[in-house]
């Protein structure tokens, strides 16, 4: 019986390799394209991209795939490892199978066809260039749900692939709890004295230096560079090819130093995370992040928690004045307060920590009614406008700062925005274990030693990859279920201190 199973556990490894491989060959192009491609290959690309998706179709829906998942379901005493392998191949296989395959290659070649027509309807601030695309690919999920159904509300059947187990109902509970909070606390903060000076940030600062700087403190947050490179994009993004291979993106400007630095922080978080899966899971479909929203919750703790807290800076600061003169004679606490600023705008990438959150619940409101069929995609551009001016005060002036600043519509994302959200939520429960963990922490920060962040997230979480669902994880790590009570927290006593509330 055992030597049997160990032949099958075997075979059904390998077959997942396979499946591995033509997942990472695709991704591999997907990077090209939003790094490299001449505008020209584009179609060609799609073709290319639908071909590979379909061959990896025919692998997540063959008879071989069903006959491992009904052995192994069959098995009572499976290790965690292999008992999520075989629920992971099953939740693949069933959803995939529902899916005509000529479907599901059309979809592949859309998303990838959508991309580029978003880049270009950004480019130009012009909705009507990526609205088709973006009908086609609204109506192919709504197709797709129908497929898959659903039990509540049609939107959970799509947070599920990002967030297993999240539902519309969960959300809007925590999300309304955390938008309450955070309007009362912006509202404290409008009638402050205190006016963070930002002009500093807003200098001429050359890509090559920014660069270097960003490069600089990846180093030191501990992402590998021989197993990961920088390079430049529209969108920062990060992507991976197994553990030994994740990259980052960013997007410089010359007129703010803060954009591609902090977007490098964010990516680096990401990669970490990838880059501390153990071999052991590569080739088994579970070497990733678990969740979007605990993915998210790396990055944004990297991002926001550590690298706009005063004691990353009070050691990245003299660095900031050596290399760049425009910070010559700028207190660390005005340095400090700038960067974190509380000021409600248009681009969510660009968005403070507080307000951040806001700019997600709309964009998770407005996919909600899109996915249930209560608004069209032609008055997304008004409604996105609308929304913008009730939550945030703020109204955009065009597409581009509008409805278009974001690519995840294009490749068909959607349930992907909750997570950010999700991921503060994580990120803030996770700090107040990791204090408990580690009373010096803050002391480590300051004298620029981040390797027991990075070793605490790698033991609690990173070695994981993606064999415990996100609601297991955070209860074992923290003792509690998810809720946003030490965000909410967090936000409270960090921005009472800046601003003197």
């Amino acid at each position: 019986m055992r030597e049997g199973y160990d032949i099958k556990l075997g075979e059904f490894k390998e077959y997942l390799k396979k499946l591995e491989y033509l997942n990472n060959s695709v991704a591999v192009l997907y990077w090209d394209m939003r790094v490299g491609i001449p505008k020209k290959a584009i179609p060609y690309r799609g073709e290319m991209l639908g071909y590979l998706s379909g061959e990896a179709y025919k692998l997540q829906t063959s008879d071989t795939m069903k006959e491992f998942i009904d052995y192994f379901s069959g098995i009572e005493e499976l290790d965690d490892v292999t008992k999520s392998m075989v629920e992971s191949a099953r939740k693949n296989y069933e959803q995939t199978k529902k899916i005509p395959e000529d479907k599901y290659k059309e979809y592949t070649i859309l998303a990838s066809n959508g991309e580029a027509a978003w880049e270009e309807a950004k480019e130009k601030s012009d909705f009507e260039i990526f609205k088709p695309y973006l009908e086609k690919l609204v109506a192919f999920n709504k197709e797709f749900i129908g497929y898959w159904g659903f039990k509540e509300n049609k939107y959970d059947t799509l947070l599920d692939f990002y967030e297993p187990g999240i539902t519309v109902k969960e959300l809007d509970k925590v999300f309304g709890e955390l938008r309450d909070a955070i309007v009362t606390l912006l509202n404290k903060i409008k009638n402050s004295d205190v006016k963070p000076n930002v002009e500093p940030f807003k200098k001429n600062f050359s890509k090559e230096d920014q660069e270097a700087f960003s490069k600089h403190v990846l180093n030191i947050m501990g992402y590998d560079f021989e197993a990961g490179r920088l390079d430049e994009s529209t969108h920062p993004f990060t992507i991976n090819f197994g553990n030994k291979d994740v990259r980052i993106t960013t997007h410089y400007y010359d007129n703010d130093f803060r954009s591609a630095l902090f977007s490098c922080i964010h990516e680096g978080g990401h990669a970490i995370y990838e880059q501390n899966i153990p071999d052991e899971l590569i080739g088994t479909m579970l070497g990733t992040g678990v969740s979007m929203g605990i993915h998210e919750s790396q990055s944004r703790f990297y991002e926001n928690i550590i690298g706009r807290s005063i004691e990353f800076w009070k050691y990245f600061y003299p660095e900031v004045q050596k290399r760049f003169s425009q910070f010559e004679g700028i207190p660390l606490t005005e340095f400090y307060r700038g960067i974190n600023v509380v000021e409600p705008s248009l681009i969510r990438t660009e968005a403070d920590e507080l307000t951040y959150s806001l700019h997600i619940i709309i964009r998770y409101e407005i996919e909600k009614a899109l996915i249930n069929g209560e608004i069209k995609v032609e008055d997304l551009p008004h409604i996105w406008n609308e929304k913008y001016k009730e939550y945030l005060g703020v109204e955009p002036g065009n597409d581009a700062e509008g409805v278009l600043q974001d690519m995840h519509w294009s490749d068909g994302s959607f349930g992907y925005f909750p997570s950010y959200a999700l991921g503060n939520l994580y990120g803030a429960q996770f700090l107040n274990k990791m204090v408990k963990d580690m009373p010096d922490l803050y002391k480590d920060i300051e004298n620029g030693n981040l390797n027991n962040i990075r070793e605490w997230l790698k033991e609690n979480i990173h070695k994981h990859g993606s064999v415990y669902k996100p609601a297991k994880l955070i209860k074992d790590v923290t003792g509690e279920e998810l809720n946003a009570k030490y965000f909410i927290a967090y936000l409270n006593d960090k921005y009472s201190k800046i601003y003197n509330l």
